[in-house]
């Protein structure tokens, strides 16, 4: 049984809410991630409807985007259109792997991660609430009889329980306040950890899957947050903070944080240049030296 979390909608109504820009989102990264294979045929729109949850209008424009992206030919009424070939895509010019806001761009990303056997996430964030979101729809696959990876190994670097935070923060108050953000901070570091380690664990007894799920501490907060996908992608953000007020208890609090899944997602793929080959590269050598130098065991325990 999945857990679900208090903010993430992972079932079929969600879905009815997509766009057409979302739909085009979720077939850009099949084609790009190799699901959709150059010269397949495309579902077609009313097959696309259904799963999206959408009307065929929504399909039809998300099909259009694609098609003036050169990554489908044949787009019409009368026939399903077709994965363009390399060739094509290279005469058009150089991809755009452009920016995303975390909750658009991360869980297509992370649903194509669980099509190869041996599926690797690494993490690094303010809380794992986006990566537990994420989860939801390869979790679904997997349940679903749909995708079954052989073995899944997730590592997530959170900030340690003891450090004073840079954020989030109060604007202004005494330690009374601070004590307050910081719990309420340390309650959804704890309940999203554990919903994630839970929900991939139990593929252990539901499947067989060999399944681990690994929590180390930060001894500082981290300005950006970074995902490391199957060896080969590297997904990139900047926590960007502004003054809001927050309902804590009784009080309303003003204070400075980062709406983490908003975050625009930066992609840099494996092949896709020097650069991006270079960032993929030093963002895994980054995260592995502070998983093994500064890092401590993590418990995602209350109290």
């Amino acid at each position: 049984m999945v857990v679900s979390t208090e903010h993430a909608a992972v079932n079929g109504r969600k879905r009815a809410q997509r766009s057409h820009r979302e739909v085009a989102d979720v077939l850009r990264d099949r084609i790009r991630s190799g699901s959709l294979r150059p010269g397949q045929r495309m579902p077609t729109q009313a097959e696309l409807a259904d799963e999206f949850g959408v009307e065929r209008g929504a399909v039809r424009e998300a099909l259009r985007i694609l098609h003036r992206e050169h990554l489908l030919s044949n787009v019409s009424k009368g026939s399903p259109a077709t994965v363009a070939d390399v060739a094509e895509r290279a005469s058009a010019g150089p991809g755009e792997a452009r920016p995303q806001p975390t909750m658009v761009g991360l869980g297509p990303r992370i649903a194509s991660a669980f099509d190869v056997p041996h599926v690797e996430i690494d993490a690094l964030c303010l809380t794992s609430i986006s990566l537990t979101m994420a989860i939801g729809e390869p979790l679904r696959r997997i349940h679903a009889g749909q995708r079954k990876p052989a073995k899944v190994d997730v590592r997530v670097l959170l900030p340690s329980r003891d450090i004073d935070l840079a954020f989030p923060a109060p604007v202004d108050g005494g330690d009374h306040q601070g004590d307050q953000v910081h719990r309420r901070w340390l309650d959804q570091r704890n309940a999203q950890g554990q919903v994630l380690r839970h929900n991939l664990l139990a593929l252990r007894s539901s499947h067989g899957i060999d399944v681990s799920v690994q929590f180390r501490a930060l001894p500082f907060t981290p300005p950006v947050k970074l995902y490391l996908i199957n060896g080969t992608e590297a997904l990139f953000a900047y926590y960007t903070l502004t003054k809001r007020d927050e309902e804590i208890g009784k009080e309303s609090l003003e204070m400075y944080d980062a709406q983490g899944t908003q975050s625009m997602l930066f992609p840099f793929k494996e092949g896709d240049g020097l650069r991006d080959t270079t960032f993929v590269e030093q963002s895994h050598l980054w995260f592995n030296a502070l998983w093994n130098t500064i890092s401590q065991d993590l418990e995602l325990a209350a109290g």
